[in-house]
């Protein structure tokens, strides 16, 4: 009997508890609608009544924008003329001429940078070719935006444009098919000053980008000289998720787990599993990771943590361990939309525990010991979620003064490099480019003249504090001592050329690395800056080759 009483009361539970259900159900769809409604009949009214004209359109598009942003900043709604933007986001290509422009102080645009291989090399455009009309139109006064714009278009395509040429002056009319752009994921690949470290730089994750890495590894195999390798994945901002599976299978045995993903429903959830013979399962192997690298980046470097293959250096990874689907949602448009978390082999989530506030970079900031859970690699080292990748091996970068950045932004770096690309046929190898010192003084005679803030971050400080002394009416209290600060600013200002001639150790080698960038393209940058990469430099000498044992 008292079976069956526990048995009723069980049926009675679970009947109950069904109800409950059903009426939640019932009432979140119900407030659905209803909201639904409302909208509808808030739209309907401001087309009727309001006193001036409405777009509803751009309204409602705002409300989408505004809608999504509550959620996490990868959700995202993609509309129908933002389709090219998507189509780069997933394979790094698009139609145009291949060069990066920038604006001259004349209000033109010039070419900055062309790509390797692209239309615009073919049709022999230089750094420091001005494009003044595109398809008849002047490109004065016009913005960078709608130039870039008006040079892509469908591969196939002709593009005009009026050009006049860095190296001698000379005005040519410009005839261009415009091609499939693709930029591809290996920047660089080769050998590191001791002739037997391998080095491939990685840019993103895009549709068969493994098979450049691939390609890239087994020549430096096959060269003979590699005894270890080093990955690099600063400021790689990730992709697709099965490139950096791809990238990992080439490391690791056949079948290895390298990231699982569980999201609410269970078409989300899912691993990925190597499912190539890898190259190498031997080779000592490093991967570099910087505050920029995120996504695929982390899965890559997450995974050859995890399964104890790779020492991870540099600093702490971004922390962007969230799965995003693109989805149709009528019209030619699309949702970007988080669907997943995905994991480590070790299990860890390398998602941000906050994903609403973090550095000015964009990085994680400062985690919790209490937050943090501690998982373990496979043979047994101790590794932590919480947000982003810790490397074994830490190393921070450069660091450059607020004076220095403003130069950079400001293109004075560039716009030198332009002049002295126009002035010289040829320079010596990348790697090995020096500006002599009659150079640089020339350079500092040049800067000196042009627009970017010389200010530190220390004076920046100062002056906001007399600011607001005398917002909240302390002036007269403050009598003199506003003077002696006064007299501390200028005691800590430099004129530009004073500025420059202190930093020369530091601007120097920047300048360098943008000039063999105009000489020698991406490649041939990235071989300066090489040789000037402390943080690597700092790594090496710290990693011994082999994975950090358990402590």
């Amino acid at each position: 009997m008292f079976t069956g009483i526990f048995k009723r009361t069980l049926m009675s539970v679970a009947v109950t508890v069904a109800a409950v259900f059903s009426v939640y159900a019932q009432s979140e769809e119900f407030n659905t609608g209803k909201y639904l409604e409302i909208q509808s009949m808030i739209l309907r009214t401001l087309e009727s009544q309001y006193v001036d004209s409405v777009k509803l359109d751009e309204l409602i598009h705002k409300g989408i924008d505004e809608m999504l942003s509550t959620l996490d900043p990868y959700t995202v709604f993609i509309p129908e003329e933002n389709e090219e933007a998507l189509d780069i986001m997933t394979t790094a290509s698009y139609g145009g001429v291949g060069a990066l422009i920038q604006k001259t102080s004349a209000g033109y645009i010039i070419i900055a940078e062309p790509y390797e291989g692209s239309a615009a090399i073919k049709a022999g455009l230089n750094p420091g070719d001005t494009i003044v009309a595109i398809d008849g139109v002047s490109t004065k006064d016009l913005p960078v935006d709608q130039c870039s714009g008006k040079m892509r278009g469908r591969p196939g395509t002709v593009l005009n444009m009026t050009v006049v040429k860095g190296r001698g002056g000379d005005t040519v009319d410009v005839a261009l098919t415009r091609e499939r752009i693709h930029i591809p994921d290996v920047v660089y690949y080769g050998f590191l000053s001791d002739d037997s470290t391998g080095y491939i730089q990685i840019g993103g994750f895009t549709k068969d980008g493994s098979k450049d890495v691939r390609k890239a590894l087994e020549a430096l195999k096959a060269d003979g000289r590699m005894k270890r390798l080093v990955l690099d994945l600063r400021g790689n901002g990730g992709g697709l998720m099965d490139e950096a599976v791809n990238i990992v299978s080439m490391f690791v045995p056949k079948g290895s787990l390298v990231v699982s993903a569980r999201g609410k429903h269970p078409e989300t959830h899912f691993e990925y599993r190597t499912e190539t013979a890898p190259v190498d399962t031997l080779l000592p192997l490093m991967v570099m990771v910087n505050s920029g690298s995120a996504s695929s980046s982390e899965i890559v470097a997450g995974a050859l943590q995890d399964m104890d293959r790779a020492a991870v250096a540099g600093i702490r990874t971004y922390g962007k361990g969230l799965v995003q689907t693109i989805r149709p949602v009528g019209y030619n448009t699309s949702l970007k939309v988080t669907t997943a978390k995905y994991y480590t082999p070790s299990g860890r989530c390398v998602q941000a525990i906050d994903y609403s506030h973090r550095n000015e970079d964009g990085s994680v900031g400062t985690v919790p010991d209490s937050l943090k859970k501690e998982f373990r690699t496979k043979g047994g080292r101790p590794v932590y979620d919480g947000g982003g990748i810790t490397p074994d091996i830490i190393v921070e970068p450069d660091t450059y003064s607020r004076p220095v950045l403003s130069m950079i932004y400001s293109n004075v770096l560039s716009d030198y490099a332009i002049r002295y690309f126009n002035a010289h046929d040829s320079i010596a190898p990348a790697g090995e480019f020096r500006l002599t010192d009659e150079e640089y003084e020339d350079f500092v005679k040049f800067a000196s003249k042009k627009e970017f803030d010389v200010r530190t971050e220390a004076q920046i400080e100062m002056e906001g504090v007399l600011d607001v002394a005398e917002r909240e009416g302390l002036g007269e209290n403050l009598e003199g001592l506003d003077e002696e600060m006064e007299e501390l600013l200028d005691r800590m200002s430099l004129t530009k050329e004073e500025f420059l001639l202190a930093n020369k150790s530091r601007i120097k080698p920047l300048l360098e690395d943008e000039i063999a960038l105009k000489f020698y393209l991406r490649r041939g940058g990235v071989e300066s800056v090489l040789r000037q990469d402390t943080q690597l430099q700092k790594a090496l000498e710290l990693w011994d080759g082999t994975i950090p044992s358990v402590e």
